[in-house]
């Protein structure tokens, strides 16, 4: 693997991405990150013909989802499996319920954790219908 950077592609860096996830510094080490990383473009496309033209705002995007992702793992290795809001709970027999609600799309899945919940928030625009037009049309005289 060469060490040359492409044009528009975001790399990795965990020492940027640890200080602005400190939370997530102890349970994530580097190895684990650049995983999450990888796997976190799946959901943001990291070339340079990504709909988030702007590379500072495609890191910010790629680290926040990378959080999100490390934070879902993170809590599937403490125990907590439990997806959604805590709907019902009881005492006697322990009994918890879990809601989703009425989301759209895909939300209800990066509603999960504040940074998937930021995620979603900041790529509203890039969720939207875009408008990209054709070649402009010869003009025909009709006979």
């Amino acid at each position: 693997m060469s060490d040359t950077v492409t044009p528009g592609i975001v790399t990795f860096d965990y020492a940027a991405w640890s200080a602005r996830f400190p939370v997530l510094v102890p349970a994530v080490n580097a190895t684990a990150a650049s995983l999450y990383f990888e796997e976190a473009t799946l959901f943001l496309d990291n070339s340079s013909y990504s709909r988030c033209r702007s590379v500072g705002r495609r890191t910010l995007l790629l680290y926040l989802l990378t959080a999100h992702l490390a934070q879902l793992n993170v809590q599937i290795g403490q125990g907590n499996m439990v997806v959604g809001r805590v709907s019902s709970a009881s005492r006697g027999s322990v009994s918890v319920g879990a809601d989703m609600g009425t989301q759209p799309g895909s939300a209800a899945w990066f509603n999960q954790t504040p940074y998937g919940a930021e995620f979603w928030a900041a790529t509203a625009s890039l969720r939207q219908a875009a408008f990209i037009p054709g070649r402009p049309q010869r003009p025909r005289i009709w006979p």
